[in-house]
């Protein structure tokens, strides 16, 4: 073990020299310090090697030749696009999942030690030539004992000890980019390492990737905008997920799209709406909506709906972050920026003696340039990077879901202007915030928090004149606490107002009700002989 972990070390090196990654780390060093010590050593680090292509590019080939662990994690990074220069996210935004696949003969073995059972006992066929091949994962199409077809999702071989080593020698070199480079700090590289460890290891176990499916499947059944695949669970293992085979157009091919008679504007718009309502309505969405997995429905009744693939990276989001963002998204495109700054201050996400001021005088040198082109050009996954771009500098802290929300929000962005050059996303997205903000403010969000209230209402309100006289009583026997009779007696009779309020509140329902149905009623009444 430790002569494979010095092998594998060995070849990080190399292939770091190779691609000069030891200059861009010597040169991000130089610029953040000002050494003229690391200035002549990066110019000593380029003699004798070929170093013309742009650091970003270097990068990404490095992390290519690394191998399909160190691809992810570009993957990954390329979306902290507010800790990257734009040069190098945009380069590693590059890195894809074609990865060479392993061998049937492994997919087959790796299949019967998840499910225990040999793979005639229950596929009729299996193809052993796998359909697509990821980092983590590669996926056959089968057929079940029935003649159901099934698409099988099957975890490489060995991938957890491979991660962990890898890992380990990430965090090593994250350590040392610390020390030398104030650049290193500010990216935090061990911060990211560790949410790259969060998502290897959940994509590592598949019943917690088809369980995520089955949540997105409640949430839109029944929906005619998106459609989540059926999973069938007595054939799946940690290493091993079969679910339902979908039949669609990859949504990024638009030309086969438009063959098939695909309405793209429809499409982009549609799009939209499912990021959205998955954010603000369900508060779960889908992390990982690059084109290679989602597919359109080309036939059927899947035609122009979208088919959601590869749930290993969902995101979850609070009551307290939905409605972050909603104001947010609103007081930004007001330009009330005024209140932008307030609602940092109130989330706690900035220091409480910040001044609004020049957190507001912030946010508004960042988005001033994108409010001053069309509505269609601006790019709400922009305005939000630009919102933590001016949180660094107060010194806040972004919470991980929300960036992997704006990872989320650029990539249906770009999908649904590359489907609809014209697509105004404020258009679509506005009215989506605007009832979601009446749902939780308005009276139909009052009406629906008083109904969750309710049970601890009616097991708290009976309790109430007994607790209050058992505390008056032992405030009584107790001299040190008597002052806290006066309080008490003000409790009780808060109370008591309070029941004659909601006396008061039922009664007004009961007048309303009987309001509503009276005419009802008198029609009955009329039409009897």
């Amino acid at each position: 073990m430790r002569q494979l972990g010095f092998t594998r070390l060995t070849k990080i090196i190399w292939v770091a020299l190779r691609y000069g990654l030891d200059e861009v780390a010597v040169t991000g060093a130089a610029a953040s310090t000002g050494s003229a010590l690391f200035l002549r050593l990066a110019k000593i680090l380029r003699l004798g090697r070929k170093l013309d292509a742009p650091r970003g590019v270097r990068l990404r080939e490095a992390l290519e030749s690394l191998g399909p662990i160190f691809v992810k994690f570009g993957q990954v990074l390329s979306t902290r696009r507010d800790l990257l220069a734009p040069d190098i996210a945009d380069e590693l935004a590059r890195l894809q999942d074609r990865v060479p696949p392993f061998p049937g003969d492994q997919a087959v073995a790796e299949i019967e030690r998840g499910l225990r059972r040999k793979l005639d006992d229950v596929f009729e066929s299996f193809d052993r030539e796998p359909i697509a091949s990821a980092s983590i994962a590669q996926v056959h199409f089968a057929t079940l004992k029935g003649g159901k077809p099934v698409a099988v999702k099957v975890l490489r071989p060995d991938m957890a000890s491979v991660i962990d080593r890898d890992l380990a020698m990430l965090r090593t070199g994250a350590r040392l980019l610390i020390k030398v480079s104030a650049d290193g700090r500010r990216l935090k590289p061990l911060e990211v390492i560790d949410e790259f460890d969060t998502y290897l290891h959940d994509e590592l176990d598949l019943v917690r990737e088809a369980a995520n499916a089955n949540q997105l499947r409640r949430n839109f059944e029944g929906s005619s905008l998106l459609t989540i695949p059926e999973m069938y669970w007595d054939h799946c293992a940690e290493n091993v997920m079969v679910m339902e085979r979908m039949h669609g157009i990859p949504v990024g091919r638009t030309e086969e799209l438009l063959k098939a008679g695909i309405d793209l504007k429809k499409l982009s718009r549609d799009g939209v709406e499912v990021f959205f309502t998955q954010v603000f309505r369900h508060g779960f969405f889908h992390g990982d909506m690059h084109p290679g997995n989602i597919l359109v429905g080309d036939a059927g009744p899947l035609f122009n709906r979208y088919i959601a693939l590869d749930f290993g990276i969902v995101g979850t989001l609070s009551d307290f972050d939905k409605n972050y963002l909603a104001q947010n998204f609103l007081a930004f495109f007001r330009r009330d920026y005024r209140r932008v700054a307030q609602l940092h201050v109130e989330s706690g996400w900035v220091p409480a003696n910040t001044r609004i001021e020049a957190l507001e005088g912030a946010v508004r040198a960042c988005c001033e340039p994108h409010f001053d082109r069309p509505l269609k050009e601006i790019s709400l996954g922009m305005v939000l990077m630009r919102l933590f771009q001016a949180s660094r500098r107060f010194n806040v802290e972004i919470q991980p879901q929300l960036v992997l929300l704006q990872k989320t929000l650029l990539n249906v962005e770009g999908l649904g202007r590359q489907l609809d050059p014209d697509l105004d996303l404020w258009v679509t997205a506005k009215p989506i915030l605007e009832r979601w903000m009446e749902e939780q403010i308005g009276w139909q969000g009052l009406q629906a928090h008083l109904a969750d209230e309710a049970p601890l209402w009616a097991r708290l309100l009976p309790q109430i004149p007994r607790l209050a006289q058992q505390a008056l009583q032992r405030a009584a026997h107790e001299p040190r606490r008597a002052d806290l009779v006066p309080v008490l007696e003000k409790l009780v009779t808060e109370q008591r107002r309070l029941r004659r309020w909601l006396t008061l509140l039922s009664l007004g329902t009961l007048a309303v009700l009987a309001m509503l149905l009276l005419p009802f009623l008198i029609e009955v009444w009329r039409g009897q002989p």
